[in-house]
C-alpha cells in the first residue's frame, strides 16, 4: 500500500473492538480509502467489483418486473425542495447546497440531491397526460449526498452510491402491490445473493420516509446484535403527485392524481455484507456475490506439470461459468497466498502440487470453514460447483441462526432495560403504536422500533412500555 497511512498489519479481533475490526477489514482488502473530504469516500477496485455483482442481481430483476433505467439530474433548485413541506424538513439538516457558479452567485440555491423525489415529480408533472400512459415504472443508478455528522464507510457516508425507482400509478392498490413486490426484490437482493436473512415489514409513523404514507423495510442483525435497515420501500400516497400537481386524463374523462411510490438500497449492503459473515481472519464472501469464487494455487510449480495442471483446471472452471483466478505470481510463498486470499474472503482456495497430481488429486480449502480436504480430478467443476452451492447455502443458515439465537421475547419493559445494557439482539415486544412509547424507549436504551413485522405474534395483551392494549408485535434494537 506504499505510502498509504490507513494501513492495518493485522485485523482486531472483533470481540475485542467491533467497529476497529469493521474499518480493519475495508483498509486491509483495500475496499475503500478516505478521501480528502470528511465523510466521503473513495470505493477501490475489489469494493466496487461487490456493488457491480449487486447492481446486476438488483437491476435484472427490476427489468424483469418492468422497470426501465433512466437518469434525472445531481442539483435540485430549492424552490422545488421547499414544494413538499415534511420532505424537505426531513432532509434539511443533511442537504449539501451549491450556492455558486464559477464567481457568480446563484439567484436561487440548488441542493445536490439527497434523494430525488423532487426533481423526478417535477419532470413526470410534464410528461404525464393520460391513464394510457401508466404506470410510470422507472429506476436510476446514481449517487446522493447526506451531509452526516458521524460517518462510517459503507454504513453512513456523505456521499453513497443507491439506486433509487419511482413509480406512479392508477391506483392506491396498485402502488401499494408494487411497494410490497420491491420490497420482496430486496429481499431477494439480502438472502439469495447476499445470503443475508433479513425480517420485513412495515415502519412506525415516526420512522418512516418523509413524506411517505407508509414505509417498509428489511432488517438484519449484524454481528454484534445491532440491527441493520437494509432497504426500504415507500407508498407514497398523493404527498407528491398533489404538491408537484402531476394530473392525468382518468378513463372517466376527468382529471386525476396518481398514486406514487419509491423504494432504494445502497452501498450499505456491502458493510451489512462484512458485519454478517466475515470473521476474525477477514472477509467471508457468499460465492453469488464473490467477484472471485475460486483462486488456484501451484505449489512447487517450477516441476514439471504443475503450472500445466493449474492452467487446465483454470480453463475446466472457467468454461462452467465459475469466477476463477489462477496465482502464478512465483515472488511470494504458497503460504503468503493462503493468508491473502483468506483475507479477502475467496470462497474455495485450491491447492495443487506435484503429489496431488500423481495421485489425480488436488487440496480444496473452504473459507467458510477452514475445513482443508482432497479432492479428486475427476469431475472437479461439478465438485467445485456443488461445494459453492453448499457455502452460499450453509453461510445463509449460520446467519439465520445466529439471528434467531439472538431474538428474544420481552417479558417487561424493564427486563430489557437491564439486558441491553449487557447483551444486544432483537427483542419481540407488545407496543400500543403511540409515539410516546416510542420516543420513551429510544430515549432510556437507545434502542428503537426496528419494524412491525408482517409475520405478527401475540406474546402479551398489553404494551410493554405502557401496560395499555397492545396492537403490534414489534422488533426492537439498537442499529446502525
Amino acid at each position: 500500500m506504499g505510502k498509504n497511512k490507513n494501513f492495518v498489519k493485522e485485523i482486531t479481533p472483533m470481540e475485542e473492538d467491533f467497529a476497529r475490526w469493521y474499518t480493519d477489514i475495508i483498509i486491509k482488502n483495500e475496499l475503500v480509502d478516505y478521501s480528502p473530504v470528511k465523510g466521503f469516500m473513495v470505493i477501490r477496485p475489489y469494493g466496487y467489483a461487490l456493488w457491480e455483482k449487486i447492481q446486476e442481481f438488483a437491476d435484472r430483476r427490476f427489468k424483469e418486473t418492468g422497470h426501465k433505467n433512466c437518469y434525472f439530474p445531481l442539483l435540485i433548485p430549492e424552490s422545488l425542495l421547499n414544494k413538499e413541506k415534511d420532505h424537505v424538513e426531513g432532509f434539511a439538516p443533511e442537504v449539501a447546497w451549491v450556492t455558486h457558479g464559477g464567481s457568480e452567485k446563484l439567484g436561487e440555491r440548488l441542493c445536490i440531491r439527497p434523494t430525488s423525489e423532487t426533481i423526478i415529480c417535477n419532470m413526470y408533472s410534464k410528461w404525464l397526460n393520460s391513464y394510457r400512459d401508466l404506470p410510470y415504472l422507472y429506476n436510476q443508478w446514481c449517487s446522493v449526498v447526506r451531509w452526516e455528522k458521524s460517518t462510517r464507510p459503507f454504513l453512513r457516508t456523505s456521499e453513497f452510491l443507491w439506486q433509487e425507482g419511482h413509480t406512479l400509478h392508477e391506483t392506491n392498490e396498485e402502488a401499494q402491490e408494487e411497494t410490497l413486490q420491491m420490497l420482496d426484490i430486496y429481499r431477494e437482493v439480502a438472502e439469495d445473493l447476499l445470503a443475508i436473512p433479513v425480517i420485513t415489514g412495515r415502519k412506525s409513523e415516526s420512522e418512516k420516509f418523509a413524506g411517505a404514507e407508509s414505509t417498509y423495510t428489511m432488517e438484519a442483525m449484524m454481528h454484534d446484535g445491532q440491527a441493520l435497515q437494509a432497504g426500504t420501500s415507500h407508498n407514497l400516497g398523493q404527498h407528491f403527485t398533489k404538491a408537484f400537481d402531476i394530473t392525468y386524463l382518468g378513463r372517466d374523462g376527468k382529471e386525476h392524481y396518481p398514486f406514487h411510490t419509491s423504494w432504494g438500497i445502497s452501498t450499505r449492503l456491502i458493510g451489512g455484507l462484512i458485519m454478517v459473515h466475515s470473521d476474525n481472519r477477514g472477509l467471508v464472501l457468499p460465492p453469488k456475490v464473490a467477484p472471485t469464487q475460486v483462486v488456484i494455487i501451484p505449489i512447487a510449480m517450477q516441476k514439471e506439470g504443475v503450472l500445466d495442471k493449474a492452467e487446465e483446471l483454470y480453463d475446466s472452471l472457467k468454461e462452467k461459468g465459475i469466477r476463477v483466478e489462477l496465482d502464478d505470481n512465483s515472488k511470494e510463498s504458497p503460504g503468503w497466498k493462503f493468508n491473502q486470499y483468506e483475507m479477502k474472503g475467496y470462497p474455495i482456495r485450491i491447492e495443487i502440487g506435484p503429489r496431488d497430481i500423481k495421485n489425480n488429486k488436488a487440496i480444496m480449502v473452504r473459507r467458510d470453514t477452514l475445513d482443508k480436504v482432497e479432492i479428486s480430478l475427476d469431475n472437479f467443476e461439478e465438485r467445485i460447483s456443488k461445494e459453492l452451492e453448499s457455502i452460499q447455502e450453509d453461510l445463509f443458515n449460520k446467519a439465520k441462526k445466529f439471528r434467531e439465537e439472538n431474538t428474544f421475547k420481552v417479558e417487561s419493559y424493564e427486563e430489557y432495560k437491564d439486558h441491553i445494557k449487557d447483551k444486544k439482539g432483537f427483542g419481540k415486544a407488545m407496543w400500543c403504536g403511540s409515539k410516546e412509547c416510542e420516543a420513551k424507549l429510544k430515549e432510556e436504551t437507545g434502542a428503537t422500533i426496528r419494524c412491525i413485522p408482517f409475520e405478527q405474534e401475540k406474546t402479551s395483551d398489553k404494551c410493554h412500555f405502557c401496560e395499555k392494549e397492545a396492537k403490534h408485535m414489534v422488533y426492537i434494537a439498537k442499529a446502525y
